[in-house]
């Protein structure tokens, strides 16, 4: 049964435990961030947006759960940003010929993305124009 085409199998990157499995994790993600930067413009634009508007939050006037939004807004933007450029990378890795659901996949990504940038907007606004 183990061999059979049907059984699911694991993936072979799978196994690692304890201390080794949070190093490699941890230069999994450092790989994440360098890929992020270097293929995706938005990403960029967003870590620009991060450099500016983190120490902002720290600058102005604010209470300290302010402040956690203002930073929290920031970095769920650079998530969902990161996850929408996942999605789209698996997209293509299958095809890159167009096709309904591709584009949905995609569509959907960017809608995330653009309701993180609103949220972004909207916890900055009822903050700093309070």
């Amino acid at each position: 049964m183990q061999n059979s085409p049907n059984h699911h199998q694991e993936s072979p990157f799978k196994g690692k435990t304890g201390l080794k499995r949070l190093i490699n994790a941890f230069g999994y993600s450092m790989d994440g961030f360098k890929a992020a930067y270097q293929h995706e413009d938005a990403f960029r634009q967003e870590v620009r947006l991060a450099v500016v508007l983190i120490p902002l939050a720290f600058y102005l006037e604010a209470e300290a759960l302010h402040r956690i939004l203002m930073v929290g807004s920031v970095l769920f933007v650079m998530i969902v940003e990161l996850l929408n450029s996942a999605v789209e990378a698996v997209v293509d890795r299958v095809s890159i010929e167009r096709h309904a659901l591709a584009k949905r996949a995609k569509d959907i990504g960017s809608a995330a993305v653009l309701l993180a940038l609103v949220n972004l907007a909207i916890v900055w606004g009822l903050i700093v124009f309070r």
